[in-house]
């Protein structure tokens, strides 16, 4: 089931987690109330973890009860109660390399989805601040909000199987950039060398939840 406009869903994850879906749509207002409840369930009793995700917290606790509907009722009571964090995060500066057949295989498929030129999609796609809401699919990667929903295109119906690192894709309304290579159902477009996840790094992740990314022109290549 999917969230209504009022309230989150609650769904039981395996037998000790629990997932508290938002409201849709994606938008940076609703990512902040999830900070925000997240900060606040982790001191709740019985609760081990509670992990903001994109437009969703997951909560696993010590030993769920076989009775969750109070449960249910109190995160949906801090729901409606809770404020937004406004995290003070850095501004990411990301150079990217737009088009061509080694950096972005796909870019005429967002051509012909869209309508749109490859300078008009590069120009649509630099413009935004992009917020990080979550990190999450693959160390390091992060899931952003903020695209222009012109550029919205969906998924691929074929994955591909080695998508390399630093890939910068387009999957239904979201943008994102492949931290490592692997695969992914979303369309390239372009590709940066920024390094988003070094294990010999600490914190090894280059963002967290509350940066910014700013999608910068290197180079559009036809």
């Amino acid at each position: 089931m999917i969230a209504n406009e009022e309230q989150p869903f609650i769904s039981l994850l395996g037998t000790s987690g629990i997932l508290l879906q938002a409201p849709a749509p994606l938008q940076l207002e609703t990512q902040q109330k999830i900070w925000g409840l997240a900060e606040q369930v982790e001191s709740w009793p019985n609760v081990l973890e509670a992990i903001p995700g994109m437009n969703n917290i997951m909560i696993t606790y010590l030993e769920l009860p076989e009775d969750i509907e109070p449960i249910k009722a109190k995160l949906l009571d801090a729901w409606r109660h809770v404020e937004g964090i406004q995290k003070d995060g850095k501004v990411i500066d990301l150079p990217v390399i737009y088009g061509g057949t080694e950096c972005g295989p796909h870019m005429q498929d967002v051509v012909t989805h869209t309508g749109l030129s490859i300078e008009e999609i590069v120009r649509r796609h630099t413009a935004p601040l992009y917020p990080v809401y979550a990190l999450g699919s693959h160390p390091g990667f992060c899931y952003l909000g903020g695209m222009d929903s012109t550029l919205a295109t969906p998924r691929r119906q074929v994955p591909i199987t080695d998508l390399p690192g630093g890939a910068v894709s387009i999957g239904g309304v979201q943008t994102g950039v492949s931290a490592s290579q692997g695969p992914s159902g979303w369309n390239t477009i372009g590709r940066t060398k920024m390094q988003f996840f070094d294990v010999n790094k600490m914190p090894p992740a280059l963002c967290r939840p509350g940066d910014y990314i700013r999608f910068c022109v290197e180079e559009i290549i036809q």
